[in-house]
């Protein structure tokens, strides 16, 4: 296995209930360590630039907007094979699907609402983490 690192945002539907503290401490339970972590709340640009991927989807631009309704808790995890071990602890996107026990079966709202985003590869975590933090911000 190999130490890596992976983007987690908690979302602006966990940030309004107040669960930050209750999402750490499960991604830290599974394993994974929080080696930065900062408080935001972005901006339509920015996070119409952050999911730029999806531009052309349908849910785009609700996606945007539910970014930018509250503040969001963006982390880097690092941990041996983190980007897996981090979306087996979010579970499924759609919280319905979800396994018992993960971060979205126990405090999704709905499948926008999914409390957490985390990176889907290696690739794309090293594009993410870069989108939000200086290589000094991270204290591993």
């Amino acid at each position: 296995m190999a130490l890596e690192r992976t983007l987690s945002i908690i979302k602006p539907d966990a940030t309004r209930r107040n669960i930050t503290g209750k999402v750490n401490a499960m991604l830290e339970e599974a394993g994974l360590r929080i080696v930065a972590q900062r408080r935001i709340w972005m901006r339509k640009h920015e996070a119409e630039a952050f999911y730029a991927v999806h531009k052309e989807r349908p849910f785009f631009n609700d996606l945007v907007q539910f970014m930018t309704s509250g503040p969001v808790v963006v982390q880097v995890l690092e941990a041996d094979d983190a980007v897996a071990l981090n979306r087996r602890v979010m579970g499924a996107t759609n919280p319905a699907d979800a396994d018992e026990g993960t971060i979205r079966h126990t405090f999704a709202e709905s499948i926008e609402a999914n409390s957490v985003h985390g990176s889907d590869s290696v690739e794309n975590a090293a594009i993410e983490i870069g989108y939000f933090f200086s290589g000094t911000e991270i204290v591993g």
